[in-house]
C-alpha cells in the first residue's frame, strides 16, 4: 500500500506533463492542417535530370 503514495503523484505529474504537450502543440499549430501531409506522399517527385555525355 505503500507503494501508492509513490504511485499517486508521479501519474498526476505524467497526466499532467501530457496535458501540457497537447496545449503546447494545438498552440503552435501542429494541428492546423491534417490533410497536406496525407496528399505529399501521392505528389510525384521531381523528374529526374539528364546527364551531360560532354565529360
Amino acid at each position: 500500500m505503500n507503494i501508492l503514495l509513490v504511485l499517486v503523484p508521479v501519474s498526476l505529474l505524467l497526466i499532467g506533463l501530457a496535458v501540457w504537450a497537447f496545449f503546447w502543440a494545438v498552440d503552435s499549430g501542429q494541428f492546423d492542417d491534417l490533410d497536406t501531409p496525407g496528399f505529399r506522399a501521392l505528389d510525384d517527385d521531381t523528374p529526374p535530370r539528364a546527364k551531360n555525355d560532354d565529360a
